[in-house]
């Protein structure tokens, strides 16, 4: 699982500069006052896009260390260190066991698995990244979807100015 998870990590970051590159390079193409709205937007987008993927790359990297520090045989590694979280002794003391772990990637997180058929978040990925991929990710979709509607409007009204004349 860890090196599946890096591997995710390296396509996120390529993804975020490629998207970052286009964006930059449409938006300095067009330049911000004489652009049209679709290409502004589209630019836009695509850099909202690779804030988003960076965000997440970076929530990854962080299941990657509590994935990495779980997956660590040896003496002390039951129950996983990653899932040792505030208050994990006293609900050994009330027979609630930590049996198992998971990866969750849409929200990402860590999730640890208890013996009574609950389940907790460690914690390890910081509070701000699931919201702040959400919110990157809606406004690169609207973005490029206003893009496209935009572009089907000019290209509409054009069609109609050569039908007419």
């Amino acid at each position: 699982m860890f090196l599946l998870i890096l591997l995710f990590v390296v396509i996120a970051v390529i993804v975020a500069v490629g998207l970052c590159g286009y964006g930059g390079r449409t938006l300095a193409d067009h330049g911000l006052r004489r652009a049209s709205a679709p290409a502004v937007l589209r630019g836009l987008a695509a850099l909202a896009g690779a804030g988003a993927c960076a965000l997440y790359a970076w929530g990854l990297l962080a299941v990657c260390g509590a994935v990495m520090t779980a997956e660590d045989g040896g003496t002390d590694s039951a129950p996983a260190r990653s899932c040792r979280t505030a208050g994990w002794q006293e609900r050994s003391r009330q027979g609630i066991e930590i049996v198992d772990h998971q990866v969750t990637y849409i929200p990402l997180g860590f999730v640890c698995e208890t013996s009574d058929g609950g389940s907790y978040d460690n914690g390890d990925v910081p509070g701000y990244v699931n919201p702040a991929v959400f919110g990157l990710a809606l406004v690169a979709a609207g973005g490029a979807i206003g893009s496209a509607y935009m572009s089907e409007l000019r290209a509409r009204a054009e069609f109609r100015r050569q039908q007419a004349g």
